[in-house]
């Protein structure tokens, strides 16, 4: 019995590509997830092995960092555009190449009615929580944050750290840093306006972190916990956790262009994990 090879599809999905856009007063900040198939007159890898009409998939992902360099400039929608086109009209064995796009969106700090530089808060995971603990003795309240997604695109480095024959990280003075704050706080008072108090400590954490020029995570960490204590006196201690959401600079290099800290790998795993607590 013969055996008919019928619709088939390959590509690549979840390239993850974060990118900076330098405007003359402003930095925007975009991250998308890219996922490509491609279908077309693939038959022969598939009946001999015959792989010269597949396009590797570690190729599609390098198109779309080295694409996205000069072409993701506006819209999810025109980037797709483009590279469909491209793979469509570079390859004659392709006849359909889907790309989906997932953005995940970001959107600059507000400060006293000025938007931020280059500070952000992303997405709408966040959520508001508090922990009530009624004894005979007596009440104690722990509220907090979850969630909390946010980036800067530069005033972050990591330099002289520990170097031994298994360190390959690179020192940098200018990096993105992206993470995704998590903070309980105890409560001394039942007495408060726990709807304002949050939002000063909301906004403390915010405001240090865009401001704050970090030289590492712990030492940003320390500075939007005491921000905290010094907005707040009725908070006793804070405890902070700020995984390192990170994103990795790209080698254009071999397609013969330069990233001037443009494009990114964005990665969630594996990631670096700083927690703290910060008391009176």
């Amino acid at each position: 019995m013969k055996h008919v090879l019928k619709k088939n599809a390959y590509g690549k999905n979840a390239v993850n590509l974060s990118k900076i856009i330098r405007h003359a007063d402003y930095h925007e900040f975009r991250q998308i997830s890219v996922s490509i198939s491609l279908e077309g007159d693939f038959e022969t890898a598939h009946t001999l092995g015959d792989n010269s009409r597949i396009l590797p998939t570690d190729t599609q992902k390098n198109t779309v960092y080295a694409l996205a360099k000069d072409h993701f400039t506006d819209s999810i929608e025109h980037f797709a555009l483009y590279l469909a086109n491209y793979f469509v009209s570079t390859n004659p064995q392709v006849s359909q190449a889907k790309v989906d796009i997932v953005e995940l969106p970001w959107t600059r700090m507000t400060f006293d009615g000025e938007l931020h530089h280059h500070a952000y808060i992303g997405g709408s995971s966040e959520k508001h929580t508090t922990r009530v603990v009624q004894t005979r003795e007596g009440v104690s309240i722990c509220s907090g944050l979850n969630g909390l997604l946010i980036l800067k695109t530069t005033d972050s480095g990591f330099e002289g750290y520990i170097k031994d024959q298994y360190t390959t990280l690179k020192e940098t003075a200018d990096r993105i840093f992206a993470t995704q704050c998590e903070a309980t706080w105890d409560y001394t008072s039942t007495d408060l306006d726990f709807t304002a108090t949050f939002a000063t400590i909301r906004e403390a954490l915010l405001k240090t972190f865009a401001h704050h020029k970090s030289l590492s995570v712990q030492q940003t960490l320390m500075a939007m916990g005491e921000a905290v204590l010094n907005a707040v006196p009725d908070v006793s201690e804070i405890s902070l956790t700020l995984p390192n959401k990170h994103h990795i600079l790209f080698n254009l290099e071999p397609f013969g262009m330069e990233n001037k800290n443009e494009i990114f790998i964005a990665t969630d795993e594996p990631y670096g994990y700083i927690t703290g607590t910060v008391s009176r």
